[in-house]
């Protein structure tokens, strides 16, 4: 019964803060100080110039964590919520540096040069490496909020990249090794891998920079997102595969 009740309180708070989530974006285009556009220039980020000057020192970190792949979990494994926004296969997988602001430390440990360029990213709330297998899909689906920017960094891409894509709104690009790719995921996106190799990209979740108030509002909201019951879920997902990893590779 206490389970119920639990189930029950989740839902009716979810449902409450998605209301709340959604009253705020109305606003946000209005103070947002790069406009409301679905992908956004690189060049106008100063930290993403400096992610594509480094990216072959984040590869070759990338390349130590690809030796274990297979024992890497998959993205509803650590949130099972969005599961909606993958299928229940092992084609997605993810590791974790940090998640709405949550620093998962030995992850981080293992990437020391990827995580000192990431935590000088102003606003940086989510980090990890996004792995899609030969033949993954993610459907369409919509950011569950539209305070953050997404950049994509692609660090290993097939060579028929025109197979391997995401669309945002009505726009599809694709991955370049070296390159960031900048868009609000708070559009309506899907992505393929439709190749015979693996794509990675280190996904990155940073604040939307807007005018005062909203900016001062914008941050309470990521605050009281990540002490929300889906963060806080994930992250206990995320420390029982931390100790799995561990193990892993300590073996290695």
């Amino acid at each position: 019964m206490l389970k119920n009740i639990k189930v029950r309180y989740r839902k009716r708070l979810l449902r409450v803060g998605g209301k709340l989530l959604w009253y705020f974006e109305k606003l946000i285009p209005h103070y947002s100080l790069i406009g409301n556009t679905a992908f956004f220039d690189p060049n106008e980020f100063d930290w993403a110039k400096e992610l594509e000057a480094n990216w072959s020192l984040i590869r070759k970190e990338l390349d130590e964590i690809l030796k274990y792949q297979d024992e890497l979990p998959n993205f509803q494994d650590i949130s099972p919520d969005q599961a909606n926004s993958t299928s229940m296969d092992d084609l997605w997988k993810t590791y974790f540096l940090y998640g709405y602001g949550i620093k998962v430390e030995k992850s981080c440990q293992r990437c020391p040069q990827t995580t000192r360029l990431i935590e000088k990213i102003p606003g940086m709330k989510t980090a990890f490496f996004s792995i899609l297998f030969p033949g993954k899909h993610i459907p369409e689906h919509r950011g569950p909020y539209k305070g953050v920017i997404r950049c994509l960094l692609g660090l290993k891409i097939p060579e028929q990249k025109e197979k391997c894509r995401i669309r945002v709104g009505d726009e599809a690009r694709f991955w370049e090794e070296g390159k960031a790719m900048i868009f609000d995921d708070s559009f309506p996106h899907e992505a393929w891998n439709e190749t015979n190799d693996m794509r990675v990209v280190l996904f990155l979740d940073v604040m939307r920079p807007m005018n005062f108030p909203l900016s001062f509002i914008n941050s309470l909201v990521m605050k009281l997102i990540a002490i929300s019951p889906y963060i806080q879920d994930a992250y206990n997902l995320q420390k029982q595969w931390d100790e799995h990893l561990e193990k892993i590779f300590t073996k290695g």
